[in-house]
């Protein structure tokens, strides 16, 4: 009978522990690996899906828009306006207020430029140009078209406006 080498079998014994122990190193970072992966996928999911959902918001926006629009155009002619039943131009003002009180809650707000504001491209769009002499009013806002319209920071719809040129005669 042959007696096993107690220092070999030491030895052999640390050998196998070193690989046990740089194994369970790798599991251990390729787990901490795939759990940070799985971390940015769930936070790059949840950014999409806010993406998704704000652009489905501006999407529904955009068709109100010719809704506010229209409430405008007969807003506008005051006389024929006055001339309808009280009863009935306070709740058409009345569901009007209620729609755009639904608009702000979801962070839609009016772009008005007034008359002398400077040409901002960013939140006007140009509709027609209107001669002017004055030198100082060249680029500015002579008279809104239509409004426009903003969901926080990005633009639904720019406001549509008329603008003063200078032209020197």
């Amino acid at each position: 009978m042959k007696v096993a080498d107690p220092i070999k079998k030491i030895k052999d014994l640390k050998e196998k522990l070193k690989a046990c122990e740089k194994e369970k190193q790798d599991y251990l970072i390729n787990w901490q690996k795939e759990r940070a992966d799985f971390l940015n996928y769930k936070k790059n999911d949840a950014a999409r899906s806010e993406r998704l959902n704000s652009y489905s918001r501006e999407e529904f926006v955009g068709e109100l828009l010719p809704v506010l629009d229209s409430y405008d155009l007969a807003f506008a002619n005051r006389e024929s306006w006055e001339k309808v039943d009280k009863n009935w131009r306070m709740g058409v003002e009345y569901i009007h207020a209620q729609l755009l009180k639904v608009l702000s809650d979801y962070g839609v707000a009016e772009i008005i430029p007034i008359k002398g504001d400077i040409f901002d491209l960013n939140l006007h769009q140009t509709m027609e140009t209107v001669l002017t002499e004055n030198e100082v009013d060249d680029q500015k806002v002579d008279k809104i078209i239509q409004k426009g319209y903003k969901m926080g920071e990005r633009i639904i719809r720019p406001a549509r406006v008329a603008i003063l040129e200078y032209k020197k005669l």
